[in-house]
């Protein structure tokens, strides 16, 4: 299915085709300090190196992002992921079940971690993932460093599930992107924060809280947003935002809004998932959000979406998405 309307003729972004020359290719630039969108099984990621503060630096420029939101520190194999921060045997048991995975872990820095400061916005403790996703795992090994990878759009925009979102977003401010085709999962990873007892789940995700709390054998704590000092990337209080304002749980599209759908919903321009699958919904959420946000429509209304599972991170980024704007 057919969301956006493509790359324009003249974008300044080159999309490969995601080969093992253009792995290398890719590779290449992120040793020299550049930049590389590339997929992952949950959004495309805006890739640099997470041992250098010019890189790191040259995301947050890229992406217009506040400097107090942390970034993840994407690896390719747990040894790696050793190297940058402490993994005590809940980690260990957590990586062992979703690594790779769209499960990302808040752990203590390592004394000689290389991972930059900057990235883990001065905390002393680091965002770790290992994705899964060939092209990803491939891309990483090639530089053979941690990637920082924010979602590849500009900030608090709706994510990117696709090579030509990132092409619509970010053309001009970074030189390439690898096409793996369409995100499978569609929604960031689940955030836990291991550094204190009980866990805390900082952002809900790809992996359900009742999935960790099955491996942990205790139950997690449920973060309290912290806006200005944020532990965890999407913990903004408004984030992954359309530029039409967004109303959540409509029955109904108002005059002038475009409805978005759920299950059985005949009126809907979109429909996020017609059987109320909710894997499904994730994985089109930000595809459909991006293709009703354009000047035809005066709003984007949202019908209801259950509480359970990956509706929980669905929710997440949909009450993000309607909060109110912060000035520009």
């Amino acid at each position: 299915m057919n969301y956006g309307s493509g790359m324009s003729q003249h974008s300044r972004i080159e999309i490969l085709s995601a080969s093992p020359a253009a792995i290398a290719r890719a590779a290449r630039e992120l040793a020299e300090g550049g930049l590389v969108a590339f997929p992952t099984e949950t959004v495309y990621g805006l890739g640099g190196d997470a041992t250098s503060d010019l890189a790191v630096a040259a995301i947050f420029k890229a992406k217009g992002r506040p400097s107090f939101n942390p970034l993840i520190a994407h690896v390719s194999s747990l040894d790696q992921a050793a190297a940058l921060v402490e993994i005590g045997a809940d980690a260990h048991r957590l990586a062992e079940r979703f690594w790779p995975g769209p499960l990302t872990l808040v752990l203590k820095r390592r004394a000689a971690s290389p991972v930059s400061l900057l990235a883990s916005a001065g905390l002393d403790s680091v965002a770790v993932r290992m994705p899964d996703h060939p092209t990803a795992l491939a891309l990483i090994k090639a530089a053979g460093r941690p990637l920082a990878a924010p979602s590849a759009n500009l900030s608090g925009r709706v994510s990117p599930t696709r090579a030509d979102h990132v092409a619509q977003c970010l053309d001009g401010r970074i030189a390439m992107v690898l096409d793996g085709g369409p995100c499978r999962v569609g929604v960031e990873s689940t955030v836990l924060d291991l550094t204190e007892e009980p866990p805390t789940l900082l952002r809900p995700g790809g992996v359900t809280a009742e999935e960790l709390e099955a491996v942990l054998g205790r139950p997690l704590r449920r973060a309290l947003e912290t806006p200005d000092a944020p532990r965890s990337p999407g913990q903004l209080a408004s984030h992954y935002a359309p530029s039409l304002p967004v109303r959540l749980d409509a029955l109904a599209a108002e005059p002038g809004e475009a409805l978005l759908g759920f299950g059985i919903a005949p009126e809907c321009v979109l429909n996020l998932s017609p059987k109320g699958d909710l894997d499904e919904a994730a994985a089109h959420l930000f595809a459909m959000l991006r293709a009703l946000d354009r000047p035809d429509y005066l709003g984007i209304a949202v019908m209801p979406i259950p509480e359970r599972g990956l509706g929980l991170a669905i929710n997440d980024r949909l009450k993000r998405a309607a909060a109110p704007r912060s000035p520009s």
